[in-house]
């Protein structure tokens, strides 16, 4: 039996540092070329392993990204549940969801930003099906749920987030020429009229 075990405990390890190594990988070659250039054979021939071995640890491509997209907004978990207010706890709920949304909206119109960088090469519907964009809803309906916000939290928490969906925010920033402090300050305005306070 102890055999059977640290062979499996070995299995796991080496599983674990293909993982890392496959990630690395991953994540050089899109600092150096940016995410949507970069291609599973690239990933796999960088780490040293075959593409297959690729596709069985991620499934595919958006897979892989998702994986480093996971590590990218660990960061900003970190801030947004446990670092200073007003972002994170010790603030109002109503100022914490005002300064999220900001913080959201200047990461994601900021070019150099490696979270929205690898999310915009994300289907929609991966992008909120993601660790990532769970975290998001969750933490936005929480935060409506402490700030008494009347209504369905769960749904409300779509609407606010649909306003900074990567989509919407290039559209206006791009081809509407809309300043990201506009986008912000209409993002403080939704939470004012969501929860019926001054967010701040």
């Amino acid at each position: 039996m102890r055999q059977a075990s640290d062979d499996a405990a070995g299995e796991r390890a080496d599983a674990a540092r293909n993982r890392a190594r496959l990630l690395e990988a991953a994540a050089e070659l899109v600092a150096e070329r940016g995410a949507e250039h970069v291609t599973m054979h690239e990933v796999a021939q960088a780490a040293g392993v075959g593409k297959g071995t690729l596709f069985r640890r991620f499934g595919d491509r958006t897979g892989l990204l998702l994986a480093l997209l996971d590590d990218a907004e660990a960061e900003f978990h970190e801030v947004y549940t446990s670092g200073p207010p007003p972002l994170g706890p010790g603030a109002p709920a109503s100022e914490r969801l005002a300064a999220f949304g900001c913080a959201l909206i200047a990461r994601i119109t900021d070019e150099a930003d490696l979270g929205a960088a690898l999310a915009r090469q994300v289907p929609l519907e991966r992008r909120h099906g993601s660790n990532v964009g769970g975290a998001f809803h969750d933490h936005v309906v929480s935060l409506l749920r402490e700030a008494g916000a009347a209504g369905d939290h769960d749904m409300l928490a779509h609407a606010l987030l649909a306003w900074t969906n990567f989509e919407t925010m290039d559209y206006l920033r791009d081809e509407c020429q809309v300043a990201a402090a506009r986008l912000q300050a209409t993002w403080v305005d939704l939470v004012r009229g969501v929860t019926g306070t001054d967010a701040g």
